[in-house]
């Protein structure tokens, strides 16, 4: 067995790895979480969009579409997709945009790619700052004191006569800020196999105190992670979903005093 890197450019395998995502289940669920708690807009940006498979969704759902990514063959693949929406290159946790957004996603809890709470804060301030009057940004993540380092993902694949394995999970080492998303990646072409595996840096936050850095920007509602039904969290449960409606500040702002 070879230890060699799969690829240099992870987009031309990213939609193989995500083979197993409901990209339709989960579209459709935070359409409807906007529906319930947003304004009524259509304009709709998806950070660390990837290839552009949720973008897909939307588009067809009559939203009005943007994409944010760092990664450029990720975006031409995704333009190709989504031929109707745009995208651009940049980093989320520093964005902005020219005309104010009713909608804001971040899929596949990509949310951690923000490397520290630093930039964590940033992004946040980036998603309220990018959004019109009761926006809504959606986002799933994980809690870091719930990780189980023991525990990861796992499916296979065939493509172009190879058989692919796909291997990830959460890494916490129980203090600070930082986890890590660790994958490994297998590529098999009859007695052949090559191996690739990395793992990403990603911010580590509890639910408490994810909470804690939306609410002065936010309406924050927390629900279980499922996207088929609508329930709240349990409190318990260590990744969820987050609905976070844009606060008026100015009207939360006290009054200025009036001269004597």
């Amino acid at each position: 067995m070879s230890a060699a890197p799969l690829y240099t450019d992870l987009s031309g395998y990213y939609d193989l790895m995500c083979a197993d995502i409901d990209y339709h289940g989960q579209s459709s669920c935070i359409d409807r979480l906007h529906r319930i708690f947003g304004n009524g807009g259509r304009k709709h940006l998806d950070l660390a969009c990837g290839t552009g498979p949720h973008i897909r969704h939307f588009l067809d759902l009559g939203y009005d579409c943007a994409g944010l990514d760092i990664n450029q063959p990720m975006l031409d693949r995704a333009q190709a997709r989504c031929p109707e929406a745009s995208f651009s290159v940049d980093d989320m946790s520093q964005f902005s945009v020219a005309a104010p957004l009713d909608l804001i996603t971040c899929f596949l809890y990509s949310i951690h790619y923000n490397d520290g709470v630093a930039k964590l804060k940033e992004c946040i301030a980036s998603a309220y700052n990018a959004l019109a009057d009761d926006g809504v940004f959606c986002f799933n993540a994980v809690d870091k004191s719930k990780i189980d380092n023991r525990s990861s993902m796992r499916h296979r694949a065939d493509f172009e006569g190879s058989e692919f394995t796909f291997e990830s999970g959460w890494f916490y080492g129980g203090e600070g800020e930082k986890q890590a998303l660790r994958l490994h990646i297998e590529k098999r072409d009859g007695e052949q196999t090559q191996v690739w595996s990395d793992q990403h840096a990603m911010v580590a936050v509890d639910f408490i105190q994810l909470k804690t850095l939306l609410d002065p920007w936010f309406e924050v509602t927390i629900f279980e992670h499922d996207y088929q039904k609508l329930l709240p969290w349990d409190e318990q449960s260590g990744n969820a979903i987050f609905v976070c409606v844009k606060r008026d500040l100015a009207a939360l702002a006290p009054a200025n005093p009036v001269a004597a």
